[in-house]
Protein backbone atom coordinates (compact mmCIF):
# COMPACT_ATOMS: atom_id res chain seq x y z
CA UNK A 1 0.00 0.00 0.00
CA UNK A 2 3.00 2.18 0.88
CA UNK A 3 4.72 1.88 -2.34
CA UNK A 4 1.27 2.53 -4.43
CA UNK A 5 1.22 5.45 -2.22
CA UNK A 6 5.00 6.49 -3.51
CA UNK A 7 4.10 5.71 -6.85
CA UNK A 8 1.08 7.84 -6.95
CA UNK A 9 2.96 10.68 -5.95
CA UNK A 10 5.57 9.99 -8.73
CA UNK A 11 3.10 10.06 -11.19
CA UNK A 12 1.46 13.19 -10.21
CA UNK A 13 4.71 14.82 -10.08
CA UNK A 14 5.52 13.32 -13.31
CA UNK A 15 2.27 15.09 -14.75
CA UNK A 16 2.84 18.41 -13.17
CA UNK A 17 6.29 18.45 -15.27
CA UNK A 18 4.88 18.10 -18.39
CA UNK A 19 1.67 20.00 -17.44
CA UNK A 20 -0.48 16.93 -17.90
CA UNK A 21 -4.00 18.03 -16.98
CA UNK A 22 -6.25 15.37 -18.14
CA UNK A 23 -3.64 12.08 -15.83
CA UNK A 24 -4.42 14.76 -13.03
CA UNK A 25 -7.62 13.73 -12.65
CA UNK A 26 -7.15 10.25 -13.52
CA UNK A 27 -4.83 10.57 -10.09
CA UNK A 28 -7.47 12.30 -8.55
CA UNK A 29 -9.82 9.28 -9.45
CA UNK A 30 -7.44 6.88 -7.76
CA UNK A 31 -7.29 8.79 -4.69
CA UNK A 32 -9.49 11.35 -3.88
CA UNK A 33 -7.38 12.40 -0.70
CA UNK A 34 -4.17 12.81 -3.14
CA UNK A 35 -3.89 16.76 -3.00
CA UNK A 36 -5.24 16.89 0.87
CA UNK A 37 -2.11 15.03 1.86
CA UNK A 38 0.28 18.31 1.27
CA UNK A 39 -1.45 20.14 3.73
CA UNK A 40 0.15 17.78 6.40
CA UNK A 41 3.45 18.98 5.44
CA UNK A 42 4.68 21.92 6.97
CA UNK A 43 7.18 22.47 4.36
CA UNK A 44 7.47 20.67 1.14
CA UNK A 45 7.70 20.42 -2.64
CA UNK A 46 4.41 20.23 -3.85
CA UNK A 47 3.06 19.55 -7.58
CA UNK A 48 2.16 23.03 -8.04
CA UNK A 49 5.98 23.98 -7.14
CA UNK A 50 7.51 21.75 -10.27
CA UNK A 51 4.67 22.90 -12.87
CA UNK A 52 5.73 26.42 -11.70
CA UNK A 53 8.81 25.76 -11.68
CA UNK A 54 8.68 24.53 -15.51
CA UNK A 55 6.01 27.05 -15.95
CA UNK A 56 3.39 24.96 -17.02
CA UNK A 57 0.82 27.80 -16.24
CA UNK A 58 -2.76 25.97 -17.36
CA UNK A 59 -1.83 22.53 -14.98
CA UNK A 60 -0.75 25.61 -12.15
CA UNK A 61 -4.09 26.73 -12.24
CA UNK A 62 -5.83 24.10 -12.80
CA UNK A 63 -3.89 22.32 -9.32
CA UNK A 64 -4.49 26.18 -7.93
CA UNK A 65 -7.62 26.29 -8.27
CA UNK A 66 -8.72 22.72 -7.09
CA UNK A 67 -6.66 23.39 -3.89
CA UNK A 68 -5.35 27.34 -3.51
CA UNK A 69 -3.58 26.09 -0.19
CA UNK A 70 -1.01 24.74 -2.53
CA UNK A 71 0.01 28.25 -3.44
CA UNK A 72 0.57 28.88 0.05
CA UNK A 73 3.15 26.58 0.85
CA UNK A 74 7.24 26.69 0.81
CA UNK A 75 9.11 24.48 -0.54
CA UNK A 76 12.08 23.12 1.96
CA UNK A 77 14.39 25.79 0.48
CA UNK A 78 11.65 28.47 1.14
CA UNK A 79 10.49 29.65 -2.12
CA UNK A 80 6.40 29.23 -2.78
CA UNK A 81 5.68 28.50 -6.90
CA UNK A 82 4.64 31.72 -7.15
CA UNK A 83 8.81 32.40 -6.32
CA UNK A 84 9.71 29.42 -8.30
CA UNK A 85 8.02 30.99 -11.68
CA UNK A 86 9.57 34.57 -11.62
CA UNK A 87 12.97 33.17 -11.00
CA UNK A 88 12.52 30.81 -14.30
CA UNK A 89 10.94 33.78 -15.78
CA UNK A 90 7.78 32.24 -16.45
CA UNK A 91 5.94 35.37 -16.33
CA UNK A 92 2.65 33.90 -18.02
CA UNK A 93 2.55 31.49 -15.06
CA UNK A 94 2.85 34.25 -12.40
CA UNK A 95 0.23 36.68 -14.29
CA UNK A 96 -2.18 33.38 -14.19
CA UNK A 97 -1.68 33.28 -10.41
CA UNK A 98 -2.16 36.95 -9.27
CA UNK A 99 -5.38 36.39 -11.74
CA UNK A 100 -6.63 33.54 -9.33
CA UNK A 101 -5.15 35.31 -6.01
CA UNK A 102 -4.09 38.99 -5.89
CA UNK A 103 -2.79 38.45 -2.30
CA UNK A 104 0.32 36.34 -3.73
CA UNK A 105 2.07 39.43 -4.48
CA UNK A 106 2.58 39.82 -0.92
CA UNK A 107 3.35 35.77 0.20
CA UNK A 108 6.35 36.21 1.87
CA UNK A 109 9.28 33.59 1.37
CA UNK A 110 12.73 33.38 2.20
CA UNK A 111 13.93 36.17 3.87
CA UNK A 112 10.71 37.70 3.92
CA UNK A 113 10.95 38.71 0.08
CA UNK A 114 7.36 38.53 -1.78
CA UNK A 115 6.98 38.55 -5.48
CA UNK A 116 6.80 42.30 -5.53
CA UNK A 117 10.57 42.48 -3.88
CA UNK A 118 11.56 40.26 -6.34
CA UNK A 119 10.49 42.08 -9.53
CA UNK A 120 11.75 45.22 -7.76
CA UNK A 121 15.24 43.58 -7.79
CA UNK A 122 15.03 42.55 -11.63
CA UNK A 123 13.53 45.90 -12.60
CA UNK A 124 10.83 43.83 -14.77
CA UNK A 125 8.73 47.26 -14.69
CA UNK A 126 5.45 46.24 -16.59
CA UNK A 127 5.20 43.05 -13.86
CA UNK A 128 5.99 45.44 -11.48
CA UNK A 129 3.07 47.72 -12.20
CA UNK A 130 0.52 45.12 -12.29
CA UNK A 131 1.62 43.71 -8.64
CA UNK A 132 1.23 47.30 -7.59
CA UNK A 133 -2.51 47.34 -8.92
CA UNK A 134 -3.02 43.76 -8.14
CA UNK A 135 -2.29 44.42 -5.00
CA UNK A 136 -1.53 48.16 -3.38
CA UNK A 137 -0.61 47.14 0.07
CA UNK A 138 2.25 45.02 -1.22
CA UNK A 139 4.50 48.25 -1.44
CA UNK A 140 4.84 48.06 2.61
CA UNK A 141 5.78 44.46 2.49
CA UNK A 142 9.46 44.68 4.85
CA UNK A 143 12.00 41.65 4.13
CA UNK A 144 13.89 40.60 7.23
CA UNK A 145 16.49 43.64 6.08
CA UNK A 146 13.51 46.02 6.81
CA UNK A 147 13.53 46.63 3.01
CA UNK A 148 11.15 48.19 1.21
CA UNK A 149 10.59 47.40 -2.80
CA UNK A 150 11.97 50.96 -2.97
CA UNK A 151 15.32 50.07 -1.28
CA UNK A 152 15.58 46.91 -3.60
CA UNK A 153 14.87 49.01 -6.34
CA UNK A 154 17.87 51.66 -5.49
CA UNK A 155 19.96 49.05 -4.45
CA UNK A 156 19.96 47.18 -7.41
CA UNK A 157 20.02 50.05 -9.57
CA UNK A 158 16.66 49.66 -10.96
CA UNK A 159 16.03 53.12 -12.08
CA UNK A 160 13.28 52.42 -14.20
CA UNK A 161 11.75 50.09 -11.12
CA UNK A 162 12.26 52.73 -9.07
CA UNK A 163 10.59 55.22 -10.52
CA UNK A 164 6.88 52.95 -11.08
CA UNK A 165 7.42 52.83 -7.05
CA UNK A 166 7.88 55.95 -6.35
CA UNK A 167 4.85 57.33 -8.85
CA UNK A 168 2.76 54.92 -6.93
CA UNK A 169 3.32 56.31 -3.74
CA UNK A 170 3.24 59.64 -4.45
CA UNK A 171 -0.37 59.13 -6.35
CA UNK A 172 -1.55 56.76 -3.46
CA UNK A 173 -0.37 59.58 -0.70
CA UNK A 174 1.97 57.11 1.25
CA UNK A 175 5.10 59.51 0.77
CA UNK A 176 5.99 58.01 4.35
CA UNK A 177 6.78 54.84 2.66
CA UNK A 178 10.60 56.39 1.40
CA UNK A 179 11.42 57.78 4.68
CA UNK A 180 11.46 53.81 6.44
CA UNK A 181 14.69 52.89 7.05
CA UNK A 182 16.46 49.53 6.61
CA UNK A 183 18.45 47.62 9.28
CA UNK A 184 21.42 49.97 8.78
CA UNK A 185 18.51 53.02 9.68
CA UNK A 186 19.37 53.97 5.75
CA UNK A 187 16.58 55.40 3.75
CA UNK A 188 16.07 55.77 0.35
CA UNK A 189 18.38 58.71 -0.18
CA UNK A 190 21.24 57.75 1.90
CA UNK A 191 21.41 54.33 -0.47
CA UNK A 192 21.00 56.63 -3.21
CA UNK A 193 23.85 58.89 -2.35
CA UNK A 194 26.39 56.10 -1.47
CA UNK A 195 25.84 54.55 -4.97
CA UNK A 196 25.68 57.52 -6.64
CA UNK A 197 22.36 57.64 -7.69
CA UNK A 198 21.57 61.40 -9.10
CA UNK A 199 18.95 60.24 -10.67
CA UNK A 200 16.98 58.47 -7.67
CA UNK A 201 18.30 61.72 -5.53
CA UNK A 202 16.81 64.38 -7.51
CA UNK A 203 13.24 62.56 -7.62
CA UNK A 204 13.41 62.22 -3.70
CA UNK A 205 14.83 66.05 -2.79
CA UNK A 206 11.78 67.14 -2.23
CA UNK A 207 9.68 64.19 -1.36
CA UNK A 208 11.68 62.71 1.68
CA UNK A 209 13.34 64.34 5.03
CA UNK A 210 17.12 65.34 3.58
CA UNK A 211 18.96 65.71 6.70
CA UNK A 212 17.30 61.99 8.11
CA UNK A 213 20.57 59.83 9.79
CA UNK A 214 21.20 56.47 9.72
CA UNK A 215 21.87 54.38 12.62
CA UNK A 216 25.87 55.47 12.16
CA UNK A 217 24.73 58.79 12.75
CA UNK A 218 25.06 60.31 9.33
CA UNK A 219 23.01 61.86 6.65
CA UNK A 220 23.17 62.04 2.72
CA UNK A 221 25.66 64.51 3.05
CA UNK A 222 27.62 62.91 5.33
CA UNK A 223 27.67 59.80 3.12
CA UNK A 224 29.18 61.53 -0.04
CA UNK A 225 31.40 63.12 2.06
CA UNK A 226 32.41 59.75 3.12
CA UNK A 227 33.12 58.30 -0.34
CA UNK A 228 35.03 61.72 -1.43
CA UNK A 229 32.20 64.00 -2.67
CA UNK A 230 34.66 65.31 -5.39
CA UNK A 231 33.76 62.15 -7.58
CA UNK A 232 30.40 63.26 -6.91
CA UNK A 233 29.86 66.36 -7.68
CA UNK A 234 26.02 66.25 -8.86
CA UNK A 235 25.06 64.46 -6.27
CA UNK A 236 26.02 67.04 -3.84
CA UNK A 237 23.95 69.75 -5.96
CA UNK A 238 21.33 68.02 -5.65
CA UNK A 239 21.00 67.49 -2.36
CA UNK A 240 20.61 71.52 -2.04
CA UNK A 241 18.48 71.83 -5.32
CA UNK A 242 14.99 72.03 -5.15
CA UNK A 243 12.93 72.43 -8.38
CA UNK A 244 11.48 69.47 -10.59
CA UNK A 245 8.71 69.58 -13.35
CA UNK A 246 6.01 67.19 -14.49
CA UNK A 247 5.82 66.29 -17.87
CA UNK A 248 3.84 64.44 -19.66
CA UNK A 249 4.90 63.00 -22.80
CA UNK A 250 2.48 62.38 -25.78
CA UNK A 251 2.73 58.62 -25.86
CA UNK A 252 2.33 56.87 -22.34
CA UNK A 253 1.55 53.49 -20.70
CA UNK A 254 1.24 52.74 -16.80
CA UNK A 255 4.41 52.00 -16.30
CA UNK A 256 5.62 55.27 -18.42
CA UNK A 257 2.26 57.32 -16.05
CA UNK A 258 3.62 55.72 -12.51
CA UNK A 259 7.56 56.96 -13.37
CA UNK A 260 6.81 60.50 -13.70
CA UNK A 261 5.97 63.02 -11.09
CA UNK A 262 2.75 63.72 -10.06
CA UNK A 263 1.17 67.47 -10.78
CA UNK A 264 -0.48 68.84 -7.69
CA UNK A 265 -3.76 68.36 -9.63
CA UNK A 266 -2.96 64.81 -9.75
CA UNK A 267 -2.54 64.76 -6.26
CA UNK A 268 -5.73 66.78 -5.23
CA UNK A 269 -8.05 64.23 -7.61
CA UNK A 270 -5.98 61.19 -6.15
CA UNK A 271 -4.51 58.38 -8.17
CA UNK A 272 -8.10 56.79 -7.80
CA UNK A 273 -9.56 59.07 -9.80
CA UNK A 274 -7.71 58.59 -12.42
CA UNK A 275 -8.04 55.38 -12.94
CA UNK A 276 -11.21 53.82 -11.08
CA UNK A 277 -9.70 50.92 -9.99
CA UNK A 278 -11.25 48.08 -8.48
CA UNK A 279 -9.80 48.17 -5.14
CA UNK A 280 -10.84 52.16 -4.34
CA UNK A 281 -10.66 52.44 -0.67
CA UNK A 282 -14.38 53.15 1.45
CA UNK A 283 -11.93 54.91 3.60
CA UNK A 284 -11.09 57.30 1.00
CA UNK A 285 -14.92 57.74 -0.33
CA UNK A 286 -15.56 58.55 3.09
CA UNK A 287 -13.11 61.05 3.48
CA UNK A 288 -13.98 62.85 0.17
CA UNK A 289 -17.73 63.11 1.60
CA UNK A 290 -16.75 64.32 5.02
CA UNK A 291 -14.31 67.02 3.03
CA UNK A 292 -17.56 68.27 1.10
CA UNK A 293 -20.10 68.63 3.43
CA UNK A 294 -17.48 70.90 5.49
CA UNK A 295 -17.15 72.93 2.46
CA UNK A 296 -20.33 73.09 1.95
CA UNK A 297 -21.09 74.12 5.61
CA UNK A 298 -18.31 76.93 5.35
CA UNK A 299 -19.67 78.21 2.38
CA UNK A 300 -23.32 78.33 3.42
CA UNK A 301 -22.59 80.25 6.88
CA UNK A 302 -19.82 82.78 5.24
CA UNK A 303 -22.25 83.28 2.17
CA UNK A 304 -25.17 83.89 4.74
CA UNK A 305 -22.52 86.79 6.81
CA UNK A 306 -21.98 88.15 3.53
CA UNK A 307 -26.14 88.60 3.29
CA UNK A 308 -26.45 89.56 6.95
CA UNK A 309 -23.39 91.25 8.38
CA UNK A 310 -22.95 92.15 11.97
CA UNK A 311 -24.86 94.75 13.09
CA UNK A 312 -26.93 95.18 10.00
CA UNK A 313 -27.87 97.83 7.55
CA UNK A 314 -28.64 101.20 8.05
CA UNK A 315 -32.48 101.27 7.40
CA UNK A 316 -32.64 105.08 6.54
CA UNK A 317 -30.14 107.90 5.20
CA UNK A 318 -27.85 110.32 7.19
CA UNK A 319 -29.01 113.91 7.79
CA UNK A 320 -27.55 115.61 5.12
CA UNK A 321 -24.18 117.36 6.58
CA UNK A 322 -21.93 120.65 5.60
CA UNK A 323 -18.74 119.07 5.91
CA UNK A 324 -16.64 117.55 3.27
CA UNK A 325 -15.15 115.57 4.95
CA UNK A 326 -17.49 114.06 7.08
CA UNK A 327 -17.18 110.67 6.61
CA UNK A 328 -20.10 109.69 9.14
CA UNK A 329 -22.62 110.01 6.27
CA UNK A 330 -24.50 107.01 6.37
CA UNK A 331 -27.09 105.93 3.47
CA UNK A 332 -30.20 103.31 4.22
CA UNK A 333 -28.98 99.91 2.74
CA UNK A 334 -24.91 100.23 3.90
CA UNK A 335 -23.29 98.33 7.23
CA UNK A 336 -23.80 99.94 10.40
CA UNK A 337 -19.64 98.84 10.75
CA UNK A 338 -16.53 101.11 10.79
CA UNK A 339 -15.40 101.11 7.06
CA UNK A 340 -12.00 99.83 8.89
CA UNK A 341 -14.40 96.61 10.54
CA UNK A 342 -16.10 96.27 7.53
CA UNK A 343 -12.71 95.82 5.35
CA UNK A 344 -11.50 92.94 7.80
CA UNK A 345 -14.57 91.40 7.64
CA UNK A 346 -14.78 91.35 3.78
CA UNK A 347 -11.30 89.99 3.66
CA UNK A 348 -11.64 87.45 6.55
CA UNK A 349 -15.19 86.26 5.21
CA UNK A 350 -13.83 86.17 1.45
CA UNK A 351 -11.04 84.12 2.29
CA UNK A 352 -13.08 81.45 4.10
CA UNK A 353 -15.77 81.71 1.37
CA UNK A 354 -13.27 81.67 -1.51
CA UNK A 355 -11.35 79.05 0.05
CA UNK A 356 -13.95 76.39 0.41
CA UNK A 357 -15.56 77.11 -2.50
CA UNK A 358 -12.24 76.18 -4.13
CA UNK A 359 -12.22 73.13 -2.27
CA UNK A 360 -15.55 72.33 -3.53
CA UNK A 361 -14.34 73.13 -7.38
CA UNK A 362 -11.74 70.29 -6.63
CA UNK A 363 -13.90 67.51 -5.43
CA UNK A 364 -16.80 67.91 -8.31
CA UNK A 365 -14.41 67.94 -11.59
CA UNK A 366 -15.12 64.81 -13.32
CA UNK A 367 -18.63 63.85 -11.55
CA UNK A 368 -21.62 63.59 -13.44
CA UNK A 369 -23.30 67.35 -14.70
CA UNK A 370 -20.13 68.99 -12.56
CA UNK A 371 -20.09 71.61 -15.34
CA UNK A 372 -23.46 72.76 -13.74
CA UNK A 373 -22.30 72.35 -10.43
CA UNK A 374 -19.64 74.44 -11.40
CA UNK A 375 -21.24 77.60 -13.14
CA UNK A 376 -23.14 77.03 -10.00
CA UNK A 377 -21.08 77.96 -7.85
CA UNK A 378 -19.46 80.42 -9.77
CA UNK A 379 -22.57 82.17 -10.31
CA UNK A 380 -22.73 82.39 -5.99
CA UNK A 381 -19.52 83.70 -6.04
CA UNK A 382 -20.66 87.03 -7.93
CA UNK A 383 -24.04 87.04 -5.58
CA UNK A 384 -21.67 87.29 -3.15
CA UNK A 385 -19.17 89.92 -3.94
CA UNK A 386 -22.38 92.08 -5.63
CA UNK A 387 -24.08 91.38 -2.13
CA UNK A 388 -20.71 92.77 -0.15
CA UNK A 389 -19.71 95.49 -2.89
CA UNK A 390 -22.36 98.17 -2.98
CA UNK A 391 -23.01 97.78 1.13
CA UNK A 392 -19.52 98.33 1.93
CA UNK A 393 -19.86 102.11 4.68
CA UNK A 394 -17.99 105.42 3.91
CA UNK A 395 -14.20 105.23 4.20
CA UNK A 396 -13.47 107.42 7.73
CA UNK A 397 -9.88 108.10 6.40
CA UNK A 398 -7.58 109.13 3.21
CA UNK A 399 -6.68 105.03 3.31
CA UNK A 400 -9.97 103.86 3.46
CA UNK A 401 -10.68 105.81 0.49
CA UNK A 402 -7.84 104.36 -1.52
CA UNK A 403 -8.77 100.90 -0.10
CA UNK A 404 -12.71 101.56 -1.26
CA UNK A 405 -11.41 102.49 -4.60
CA UNK A 406 -10.26 98.94 -4.87
CA UNK A 407 -13.23 97.15 -3.61
CA UNK A 408 -15.05 96.96 -7.20
CA UNK A 409 -11.88 94.86 -8.39
CA UNK A 410 -11.13 92.67 -5.71
CA UNK A 411 -13.54 89.72 -5.81
CA UNK A 412 -13.35 89.51 -9.83
CA UNK A 413 -9.84 88.98 -9.53
CA UNK A 414 -10.14 86.71 -6.35
CA UNK A 415 -12.63 84.82 -8.26
CA UNK A 416 -10.65 84.47 -11.37
CA UNK A 417 -7.93 83.34 -9.78
CA UNK A 418 -9.83 80.37 -7.54
CA UNK A 419 -11.90 79.44 -10.44
CA UNK A 420 -10.53 79.64 -13.46
CA UNK A 421 -7.35 77.12 -12.16
CA UNK A 422 -8.91 73.09 -11.89
CA UNK A 423 -11.12 74.05 -14.97
CA UNK A 424 -8.19 74.22 -16.60
CA UNK A 425 -6.83 71.06 -15.18
CA UNK A 426 -9.53 69.33 -16.03
CA UNK A 427 -9.24 70.01 -19.66
CA UNK A 428 -5.77 69.02 -19.00
CA UNK A 429 -6.11 66.04 -17.34
CA UNK A 430 -8.57 64.79 -19.69
CA UNK A 431 -6.11 65.19 -22.64
CA UNK A 432 -3.66 63.36 -21.12
CA UNK A 433 -6.06 60.60 -19.95
CA UNK A 434 -7.04 60.58 -23.93
CA UNK A 435 -3.24 59.70 -24.54
CA UNK A 436 -3.45 57.01 -22.16
CA UNK A 437 -5.11 53.58 -23.42
CA UNK A 438 -4.93 52.47 -19.61
CA UNK A 439 -6.85 49.47 -19.79
CA UNK A 440 -4.89 48.35 -22.34
CA UNK A 441 -2.03 47.75 -20.27
CA UNK A 442 -3.87 46.33 -17.20
CA UNK A 443 -4.83 43.02 -17.01
CA UNK A 444 -7.25 43.09 -20.57
CA UNK A 445 -8.11 39.71 -22.50
CA UNK A 446 -5.27 40.10 -24.62
CA UNK A 447 -2.57 40.85 -22.08
CA UNK A 448 -4.50 39.10 -19.70
CA UNK A 449 -1.70 35.78 -19.49
CA UNK A 450 1.07 37.09 -21.91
Amino acid sequence: MAAQNVNIYERLNEAAQVGDIERLYKLIEEDPKILGHFDELSFCETPLHIAAERGQTHFAMELMTLKPSLALKLNPSGFSPMHLALENNHFQTVRGFVAIDSNLVSIKGRGRITPLHYVAQIGHAELLTEFLFACPSSVEDLTIKCETAVHIAVKNHQLLAFKVLWGWVQREHKEEILDWKDEDGNTVFHIAASINQTEVMKLLRRTVKVKAKNLAGKTAMDILQTHQSPRFPKASRLIRSAKEKFLFGPTMNLVGFLRERPSQQNKLLGLNHLFQPSHRSLNSNDSRSAILVVAILIVTATYQAGLSPPGGYWQENSPDSTQDNDYNVHAAGQMTMSFNHALLFFIVNGVAFFSSLFVIMILIIGLPMWMVLYGSTAALGIANYASLSDTFPNPNSPFGEVAASLLPIAYPVITGFILFPPIVAFFVNRRRRNQVDFQARYFTPSQGLS
